[in-house]
């Protein structure tokens, strides 16, 4: 029976390009992880999108002289370009700033409301005279109270990682003109986490025999340690989506709360947007379902006990506000396989510095494969990793070109040649033939099971093994030289090898999807391994926007189909591209620059 799988992914502040340490963070491996369950023939959604409502946006608005419109519009579109050249399939990727999102978030504020878990509160606030209105968190810096690091913004601390409470900054500053704001009187709502600390607590200790240690362990160390703590949700701000109650609608739902329920109102656009409208619940009101939640370490908390409690504090509440159904709960998430950071030649990936290595920019001059094979072998899955220019290369040339790019074509090639494009005729296969083929086949249960933990870099370097192994039982048979003597023998062995490719680019596609496909193309299949993505400008009460979408895939492929013999095929290209050591130095230098 197929499993529904939800793959959600951190929504990019849409301020400004997209680098490697996002890509590797998030988007490459929810990507990854969707890929394999499609495969499988699982029914997945995976669905993600700008958000459009942080500060960093309207921060680079009043830098540009122009709009948080306008900001997000233009970097959302830049996104959409960037998951089309790198292959990140979204079943839709969308925005923040949609009709859609401002019911479902609404709702959930509501919910919430209705469950007795929010009350409003007056409270200082930093405010700036110069400007005469009140600051966003992101708006204010200065010295953390808590470790002494200078840059604190006045709700987070990056330098330690811990949520501040934004009074108590020390040595504040206005970002936009360097004024010293002063502390005013303000009424808010406040999410009563207090309230739910136990649930999520609960809820915690239910995952900790298969979320990573990094996770888990961050995560109830900090509720045992301070315990969840009421956490204001709105904002005097002008955009953003509007309180929904009487009175309240001149402040906005604070982001660190609204944008995590765009996971939930990705789904339900994407129904409407299918003209099935209930189809989301397969996914959201399922207990069987499966959510996957793939985010960097810097939202870790908010994502294992913060968004679960906005679900678990709106209960069965949504669901009757919404759909106007009963009995019915929101899933809670069933994995957050959070990364670590990505450094860049040893130094943190700076965008202001430009010590960052950028997506498109990267695409202009490699190919996406050799990208996301380089990302993946390098994950920043349990600790931090770094980005080395000449490790790419020479993980390029050993790995991704010598070991499997020249077994693929090498193999193919032959056979072209020597029996005239067609899948040769084996007979009967050899005790050594059958291992091999028996140890690739071996491989699908063992790769997938360690995708499905989110255990990326094994299940890759499980794939690379096993072309490894192709690569030594070619040189016993050595059919190059087989074929002068006993063109039969060689037959088996080469049949044997097409098989074992066969089976190796199935394995590799969620990972290698551009070359995989061109390999499916070469061993003659028409039907494509993945389904295709195209974009769609989407009409509401907002106005319109673009949106990522993917048609579905014709067939599922994670199983070892067999070669059958006197097949016709094409004549194979190499799959990857050598590149000269001197690459690493000239990338360098771009560097900073």
């Amino acid at each position: 029976m197929p499993e529904h799988i939800l793959i959600a992914v951190a929504w990019p502040y849409a301020n400004a390009e997209i680098h490697v340490g996002n890509i590797t963070g998030s988007h490459l491996p929810g990507d990854i992880v969707a890929r394999y369950h499609r495969l499988k023939g699982n029914r997945v959604l995976m669905v993600s999108g700008s958000d459009a409502h942080g500060t960093p946006i309207t921060l680079r608005a009043d830098n540009e002289g122009t709009t948080p419109e306008a900001v997000y519009k233009r970097f959302h579109e830049s996104f959409l370009a960037l998951f089309q050249q790198l292959g990140i399939h979204y079943d839709l990727f969308t925005t923040t700033h949609t009709a859609n999102h401002f019911k479902v978030a609404q709702t959930m504020f509501l919910a919430l409301k209705d469950n007795g878990f929010l009350f409003a509160k007056k409270s200082l606030q930093w405010y700036s005279p110069a400007s005469g209105k009140f600051l966003p968190d992101r708006y204010v810096e200065g010295t953390c109270y808590l470790c002494g690091a200078e840059g604190a913004r006045s709700d987070q601390c990056d330098a330690c990682g811990n949520v501040l409470d934004p009074e108590k900054l020390l040595n504040p500053r206005s970002k936009i003109d360097g004024s010293t704001p002063e502390l005013r009187e303000t009424e808010h709502f406040y999410l009563d986490l207090s309230k739910l600390e136990p649930q999520v607590a609960d809820f915690l200790r239910t995952r900790q025999e298969y979320w990573r240690e990094t996770v888990i362990g961050e995560s109830l160390r900090k509720i045992e340690s301070e315990g969840l703590k009421p956490r204001s949700i709105t904002r005097d701000l002008d955009w953003g989506i509007p309180v929904p109650l009487e009175g309240w609608q001149e402040k906005r739902l604070y982001v660190w709360f609204e944008a995590v329920i765009g996971y939930l109102s990705a789904a339900i656009e994407w129904a409407q947007l299918q003209q099935q409208p209930q189809a989301w619940e397969d996914w959201w009101t399922n207990p069987e379902a499966r959510a996957f939640y793939f985010i960097g370490k810097d939202n870790i908390f908010f994502h294992t006990a913060l968004w679960p409690a906005e679900l678990m504090g709106a209960g069965e509440r949504f669901m009757e506000r919404f759909a106007g159904e009963t009995k019915k709960q929101l899933v809670l998430p069933y994995d957050v396989p959070a990364n670590q950071f990505m450094n860049l030649e040893k130094k943190k990936i700076s965008g202001s510095r430009n010590w960052a290595v950028w997506g498109r920019d990267f695409l202009t001059r490699y190919d996406p494969d050799p990208l996301r094979y380089y990302l993946t072998i390098n994950m920043p899955e349990t600790r931090d990793s770094d980005w080395s220019w000449e490790e790419f290369v020479q993980r390029n040339n050993s790995e991704l070109v010598g070991t499997w790019g020249n077994l693929a074509n090498r193999v193919l090639s032959f056979a072209y040649k020597h029996w005239q494009g067609r899948v040769p005729q084996p007979g009967e296969l050899r005790p050594g033939d059958l291992a091999l083929l028996e140890t690739v086949r071996s491989g699908f249960a063992r790769v997938g099971s360690l995708i499905d933990r989110v255990q990326l870099r094994a299940a890759l370097q499980e794939a690379l093994r096993l072309a490894a192994e192709v690569n030594k039982y070619l040189d016993q048979t050595a059919p190059w030289f087989e074929v002068k003597e006993d063109k039969a023998q060689a037959a088996k062995s080469i049949y044997t090898a097409m098989q074992a490719i066969n089976m190796l680019k199935v394995l590799f596609a969620p990972f290698l999807p551009f070359s995989s496909q061109k390999l499916h193309e070469y061993l003659g299949y028409e039907t494509p391994l993945f389904g295709e993505p195209y974009t769609e400008t989407v009409h509401d009460d907002l106005g319109k926007h673009t949106a990522l979408r993917l048609r579905p895939q014709e067939k599922t492929w994670w199983a070892p189909e067999e070669l059958v013999p006197g097949t016709p095929f094409q004549k194979p290209k190499p799959l990857f591209r050598k590149l000269e050591p001197a690459i690493a130095e000239e990338e360098r230098a771009r560097l900073g620059n």
